[in-house]
């Protein structure tokens, strides 16, 4: 197989996104970057790819998604890259402690540019649960971790959170299944816990799951969330807690919130500083990782399906 002649029409950049599943940015980044791929413009300036370099492009994105990173392949001729997709290389996997670190010097750096296309082609490569599950929830502890050692400001912390927030966002819609709409599941943090980027990561990894999630945000009294679950007759609570977040506030609110919801609805509490609670009322799931949601979710499914045969 050989690339098309660099003859022929050019293809607009919109094109070659949909073609190579790389976003725009991705592309742009590439071009300063590395020098490839290198478009000419139109008669309106905006890009153009030769056949040949969306060719390139495309073999680049499967070899992605086989574990190799783009500075290692991009400079390589296409010859070079049918090799390696011929497993006559050994692949170059996904490491996650170095992509960190990447992203950490990022930060600390403000190179926004530079941690919003490193993110965005990260999405595209591991699949959106991966992505969360190996770059995002690593990403905020090393985050925290940085900033506690006075190694990150913190508007560079919040700088970090929008920019992952935003990305999320922007996939979430996506990944969403109209499969399965249950369980219904009302999702918030308690008074004075400001951190919502583990709210999210639950949100979208649940409905991933089909689950019909209602985000209310931060902050959320606790007499609001059973007025709330009420309205929307939600099934299950899913609440975060920072590592920051008082302990015995934490397990005070649980247990306010326990005894004032039916006990049909289920309360499931994750984030980093669910580990601190010592106490935990019946009826409330402990959910220690990510990973950990989809069983969750199959097992509710499960119990309620029993409760209804026999019903």
């Amino acid at each position: 197989m050989k690339p098309r002649e660099e003859t022929g029409l050019a293809v607009p950049i919109s094109a070659v996104e949909r073609e190579t599943a790389l976003s725009k940015d991705t592309l742009r980044m590439w071009e300063r970057r590395y020098g490839f791929p290198s478009p000419t413009r139109d008669q309106f300036g905006d890009r153009i790819y030769p056949p040949a370099q969306v060719d390139k492009l495309r073999l680049i994105r499967r070899l992605m998604d086989k574990g190799f990173r783009p500075g290692k392949i991009i400079p390589q001729p296409y010859h070079s890259l049918l090799e390696l997709l011929g497993g006559s290389h050994v692949q170059d996997p996904f490491n996650q402690n170095d992509f960190i670190t990447d992203l950490l010097r990022f930060i600390s750096e403000h190179r926004v540019t530079e941690l919003r296309s490193a993110l965005q082609s990260q999405v595209q490569n591991l699949g959106l649960r991966r992505f969360i599950l190996e770059v995002a929830a690593p990403m905020v502890r090393a985050v925290g971790e940085a900033w506690f050692r006075g190694e990150l400001a913190i508007f560079e912390e919040h700088l970090f959170t929008e920019v992952m927030q935003n990305l999320l966002r922007k996939w979430a819609g996506e990944a969403r299944t109209t499969e399965l709409k249950a369980p219904r599941v009302l999702l918030t943090t308690f008074p004075n816990e400001q951190h919502a980027l583990g709210l999210l990561m639950v949100e979208v990894l649940m409905a991933m799951e089909g689950a019909e999630c209602i985000s209310f945000g931060i902050q959320m009294p606790i007499a609001d969330i059973v007025s709330a679950v009420a309205a929307h007759q939600a099934d299950i609570v899913a609440l975060s807690f920072s590592q920051a977040y008082p302990r015995t506030r934490s397990s005070e609110g649980i247990t306010e919130l326990r005894k004032a919801l039916q006990q049909h609805v289920e309360i499931w509490v994750g984030g980093a500083g669910v580990a601190r609670i010592k106490r935990v009322p019946e009826k409330v799931m402990i959910i220690n990782d990510l990973d950990g949601i989809p069983a969750e979710v199959a097992r509710w499914r499960q119990k309620t399906d029993h409760s209804r045969l026999f019903a």
